[in-house]
């Protein structure tokens, strides 16, 4: 039993696939009091953290939506998701592996496999660029702090990798949500007939992910934020942040 801290972008379609699977099976460890695993360190690390485990379920869901899945499972209930999207969830404390050793886990589990939809990073430089987008939704201070800080090698992979993870599981304020999607409009403007005036974020997003598709940019196509923010732009279409 495994639920990545990772963004989902970084794993395949079936460690996604599986790891969604067995998110409906722990979070009904927990709601409904089966027994099956209640032990496991997976389980436990959960207890008090379904705020969080629900929000890991709808990240996992708008992955799977952006690579053509269908979702017909949502989980038993979506109070939690309500509750928690305009603010801090609660996440857990642990890991059972750092995000670091979760890379390294991936790297080696998908050898001779067939990767995610966003590559595994090998170098700081690496990781960060996947990463930018995500953060700039989020800390627009941290976003200007973090690129020269890897440009000139302060940072571990490992030291990053937790402040990304870390950083990746707050909710973006509106504004700054619209001005990271203004920025990755930027890459694909000059392809789209759209008007920028007539997208409101979601249509906006799926403009975005249809245009870096058509023309192959792998800058946006190997972003978290493609897929993640999929889920808070429906979040703020329906006032679940303001």
């Amino acid at each position: 039993m495994r639920i990545w801290d990772l963004d989902p972008g970084f794993l395949n379609d079936k460690s996604l696939l599986g790891e969604h699977r067995e998110l409906h099976g722990l979070f009904s460890i927990h709601v409904n009091g089966k027994k099956g695993y209640a032990r496991h360190p997976e389980t436990m690390r959960w207890a008090h953290a379904l705020s969080g485990l629900s929000l890991r379920h709808e990240l996992l869901v708008s992955e799977m939506q952006l690579r053509g899945f269908n979702h017909k499972s949502p989980l038993e209930t979506d109070r939690l998701t309500r509750e928690t999207a305009g603010k801090d969830a609660v996440w857990p404390e642990i890991f059972i592996d750092s995000p670091g050793g979760q890379f390294a886990l991936l790297q080696d589990k998908y050898r001779d496999k067939s990767p995610g939809r966003i590559p595994l990073p090998g170098t700081t430089a690496e990781l960060w660029a996947s990463h930018k987008y995500s953060v700039m939704a989020r800390d627009t201070e941290r976003y200007r702090t973090i690129g020269p800080r890897v440009a000139k090698k302060e940072l571990s992979f490992s030291e990053l990798s937790r402040s990304l993870v870390d950083i990746l599981r707050l909710p973006p304020p509106p504004g700054r949500l619209i001005n990271a999607l203004e920025h990755m409009w930027g890459y694909v403007s000059d392809m789209s007939s759209l008007c920028r005036r007539d997208l409101g974020p979601e249509a906006l997003l799926d403009e975005i992910r249809s245009q870096a598709r058509t023309g192959e940019k792998d800058y946006l196509l190997r972003s978290t934020a493609l897929g993640e923010l999929g889920f808070w732009v429906r979040a703020l279409k329906n006032k679940f942040i303001v």
